[in-house]
């Protein structure tokens, strides 16, 4: 909190900006006249303090060190960027100042990855006081960032050292077969089967939509749930449309297709093999 200099003792030096110690120092030494005309420049050395990790789907994670309290936006610049696979929602853990971190108590990141995101303002909940929000350490507190108001300048959030900013990849899911451009696509909250064929730029004229399917994963079970869809008529508005999770597989099959296990594998690649799924 001090700054031990000559001719002028212990300078207090905390919660002052760089500028403002600079013109402490220059009115005291003009004080006790020891300089007519003094000319005081401080600068930083080294932050010890404000440091703040950036990490997930941005171009450069890691840890940053800079003054003052910076907002998201900034330190997403820091660290080069949003990411290609960048999802829709910023998570930052934040010290909870009101509690002693737990001695050795270690927090896990990883958990948000599989959160679906929340396009609500940004907000601040005890870590662990919301079914909906990711489970953390409870000398944490968690704050989930819109990344798209952010970017529209509808909102911006503050960072404070020690926050650890987490920006988790956007989910996807696929679509194969007999569609004009097969592939993956990212997932964004209230994508529909619909849509999802949209996406593909419509079926071919060989497609056999009647016949669909949609693989779908059950995270409880560990196992692949297979949906069996006719794509034409909910295309068409003949059937409801059907709202899509993580890593749903949307094969449309050809009319002469005698298998689906090979567009399966074309679309989650040679690991699919593995899957305990029969035709």
């Amino acid at each position: 909190g001090h700054i031990e200099m000559p001719v002028l003792g212990l300078v207090e030096a905390q919660k002052r900006t760089t500028f403002e110690l600079a013109r402490q120092m220059k009115k005291a030494l003009q004080d006790e006249e020891y300089l007519n005309m003094p000319n005081v420049l401080v600068t930083i050395k080294q932050y010890n303090s404000q440091t703040f990790m950036v990490q997930g789907s941005v171009r450069s994670p890691g840890a940053y060190q800079t003054e003052g309290r910076p907002s998201l936006l900034a330190m997403i610049g820091l660290a080069g960027g949003l990411a290609a696979d960048a999802g829709p929602t910023a998570f930052i853990l934040r010290p909870n100042k009101n509690k002693k971190p737990a001695p050795g108590a270690d927090v896990q990141i990883s958990s948000l990855q599989d959160q679906t995101p929340d396009p609500d303002q940004p907000t601040q909940t005890p870590a662990g006081g919301s079914a909906s929000a990711p489970s953390v350490d409870p000398n944490y507190d968690l704050i989930k960032i819109n990344l798209s108001s952010l970017y529209r300048g509808q909102s911006d959030q503050k960072v404070e050292p020690g926050d650890i900013i987490n920006i988790p990849r956007a989910d996807v899911f696929f679509v194969t077969g007999e569609v004009k451009t097969p592939g993956s696509f990212t997932l964004k909250e209230g994508t529909t089967l619909r849509q999802a064929v949209s996406l593909a730029q419509g079926m071919t004229f060989n497609a056999k939509g009647a016949k669909g399917v949609i693989f779908r994963e059950d995270p409880t079970l560990g196992s692949r749930q297979e949906i069996k869809v006719d794509i034409s008529a909910v295309v068409n508005g003949k059937e409801e449309d059907i709202p899509l999770q993580a890593n749903d597989v949307i094969i449309v099959p050809n009319s002469r297709t005698k298998s689906i296990g090979g567009m399966l594998l074309q679309a989650l690649g040679v690991n699919s093999a593995r899957l305990p799924v029969r035709y």
